[in-house]
């Protein structure tokens, strides 16, 4: 993308920002995972946003998933990464309204778990600490590790019928497409 995802700018705000800020008002306490030296900027000073910094650069998508459960306050979390800019917090509650007694409840997109895009109990460190001691290093292993709820596609239509709000940014085109969706939703 020619820069750190977190800090593109998404209309008069970076993504990260546009994350925190449609999740706030749902879930009240904020916890973002940062690199060492990553974004933060305006969140800092927020008193419901927790910034927590992994230790040392690219530790990987596991260990800050764990650093981040273990930052919750509350027994389960709605995790997702910076990258979704459509993002829209009546699934990320329809999402943990599913949780029920499972571990966790992942998305599947066209087959494919959206480990980033998904609710998780704080035990779930537990598994995420032991595969991390096996060598560890794909989080969509994670799904094999915990009681975890599946949903489909066609069940998460239902509540975003474009799918939109798992639209991630990993390339320019991709990033171009956000800003089209979002300009034609406010039409």
């Amino acid at each position: 993308m020619g820069s750190p995802k977190a800090e593109l700018k998404f209309g008069d705000q970076t993504l990260l920002e546009r994350t925190v800020r449609e999740l706030q008002p749902a879930f009240g306490d904020v916890v973002v995972v940062a690199a060492p030296a990553g974004p933060g900027g305006a969140l800092e000073d927020q008193p419901d946003i927790a910034i927590i910094r992994d230790e040392r650069e690219y530790e990987g998508p596991l260990q800050a998933l764990a650093r981040g459960l273990r930052a919750i306050r509350n027994d389960a979390a709605f995790v997702c990464s910076c990258d979704l800019p459509l993002l829209k917090k009546e699934v990320a509650r329809a999402l943990c309204a599913m949780l029920d007694s499972y571990d966790a409840v992942i998305p599947e997109i066209a087959g494919l778990a959206q480990p980033l895009h998904s609710v998780y109990r704080k035990r779930c460190v537990v598994a995420i600490d032991s595969m991390v001691t096996r060598g560890e290093k794909r989080l969509t292993k994670v799904v094999e590790s915990l009681s975890a709820r599946r949903v489909d596609e066609n069940e998460l239509r239902s509540i975003d019928p474009g799918l939109h709000s798992f639209l991630n940014v990993n390339t320019p085109e991709d990033f171009q497409r956000a800003l089209q969706l979002s300009a034609m939703s406010r039409t």
